[in-house]
């Protein structure tokens, strides 16, 4: 009985299995245009998203030399004037994120986090190729920085969307690199807006998007992307004690900060004095006695074209303006109401002030070129820091407990390699006002960032 039990079912089995072959077969025999319609009805807007902005995003990886140091005796001074010889345990620490292109000639927004205090910064494409990314700029109390690479062909870049209508509940997707594994995809909702994330008394982020989509660590820097492929955040952050709760910092926020992060008067020692919103390339404002207001420039105005090419938004402004050398003349042509005009106008040289005396007056440190010696010793870059050889008793940077041999890494958020750079960035601050100052303890190892009153100078 049992035996003819098994055989109806091997029977009826194989029945089932001989009507299915047929349909399976005719699956994959079908014709192409069958086959892609078919294809065409799984693709969902994630997929879409995806294959649209992959080419987009990067991974970031970062290396930092970690130095543990016994000294012999006394302190950092006598290894370097040979007082002593300190014994040093090296090894270099290795991290991930991820970064996404927001201009076509090579401009990364990623998180601050992800690349601060770091020796060297690679980033990888979808594509496979890698390159060396340089920092243009950090803004640690927002959590975002500014990578460059060089390239001679236009990058694949995604557009920044907005943040002040998204809805909860809407679809949302986020690319990175978590964990190591590259451009991975992951989707979910927006859980919530206006988020507020405190991590210390001194650190806190406010206004963040969350969502349930997936993020991880490695994650940090990656676009949050809504269902037409616009950027609408930056990945920042996770709740460890929490599954699928991620934060990411509005793009409402980027387009603020990236007027002031891509400021070339900043950067270099000129003046040209205009002020531009970065979403719609209108002239906030017209500084006195620069080469805009002699031009006849006003508040308003409504930049059209750079040398002839036209201007999407302000953030091509700043990037045209960028890739000027002092001295150069620049055509801009826009526009005041119905009439459109072109002006000329000359990115100004201007001679460099004295960084060591500011430094002095306004915060009561010296600071110098970094000796070689302690250069090679601590795996600094080339291209960046000063180091602290005095501190005035009493002063503001004593106050703060910043002490000879610190490295001076970044102020106001923009890395210093020289005197004269320290001297662009100080000269127009004024009493009172709060400078963000960013360096590095050699001596313990580790890296900190603090606000420095400005008193009056002498």
């Amino acid at each position: 009985m049992r035996r003819s039990v098994s055989s109806t079912i091997l029977l009826a089995c194989a029945a089932a299995l001989a009507a299915e072959a047929p349909a399976q077969s005719a699956v994959r025999d079908q014709q192409p245009a069958t086959a892609a319609a078919e294809r065409d009805r799984r693709r969902s807007p994630v997929v879409d998203v995806f294959q649209r902005c992959r080419g987009a995003v990067v991974n970031i990886s970062t290396t930092r030399v970690q130095q543990v140091r016994v000294l012999r005796r006394g302190s950092l001074w006598d290894s370097i004037f040979d007082f002593g010889v300190p014994f040093v345990q090296e090894r270099a620490v290795r991290s991930v994120g991820s970064g996404v292109v927001i201009h076509e000639k090579g401009y990364i927004v990623t998180n601050a986090h992800v690349v601060a205090q770091t020796t060297d910064v690679r980033v990888s494409f979808a594509d496979g190729r890698e390159c060396e990314a340089q920092i243009v700029a950090i803004d640690q109390e927002h959590d975002l920085a500014v990578l460059k690479i060089n390239t001679q062909a236009s990058l694949p870049c995604v557009g920044l969307g907005r943040s002040d209508d998204i809805m909860v509940g809407e679809t949302v997707v986020a690319i990175g690199n978590p964990l190591g594994l590259g451009h991975t995809v992951t989707a979910g909702i927006v859980s919530a807006v206006n988020r507020e994330l405190k991590f210390s008394d001194e650190i806190s982020y406010g206004g963040l998007i969350q969502t349930d989509a997936a993020i991880n660590p490695g994650n940090s820097g990656g676009p949050l992307l809504n269902v037409n492929g616009e950027l609408i955040g930056i990945n920042t952050a996770i709740r460890g004690d929490a599954q699928n709760v991620g934060f990411a910092i509005p793009v409402d926020r980027l387009w603020e900060l990236l007027p002031g992060m891509l400021d070339i008067e900043r950067r270099q020692r000129v003046r040209f004095g205009l002020e531009v919103d970065a979403a719609d390339a209108r002239v906030l404002c017209v500084r006195p006695d620069s080469p805009a207001a002699e031009a006849g420039l006003r508040p308003g105005d409504r930049l059209l074209r750079f040398n002839k090419e036209a201007l999407r938004n302000g953030i091509d402004y700043y990037v045209h303006l960028l890739e000027q050398k002092p001295g150069a003349t620049i055509r801009l042509e826009y526009a005041r109401g119905e009439d459109t005009h072109e002006a000329r106008l000359a990115l100004q040289p201007v001679p460099p002030p004295d960084g060591r005396r500011l430094a002095q007056e306004l915060f009561g440190m010296d600071l110098a070129p970094i000796p070689e010696a302690v250069r090679r010793r601590a795996r600094l870059p080339q291209d960046i820091g000063l180091i602290v050889t005095e501190v005035e008793d009493g002063g503001p940077a004593a106050r703060v407990q910043i002490a000879p041999g610190d490295i001076i890494l970044r102020i106001a958020g923009v890395t210093v390699r020289t005197l004269e750079e320290v001297g662009m960035l100080l000269e127009g601050v004024n009493r009172g006002q709060r400078v963000l100052i960013e360096g590095y303890d050699l001596r313990e190892d580790y890296a900190w960032y603090t606000r420095l009153a400005a008193r009056s100078r002498s």
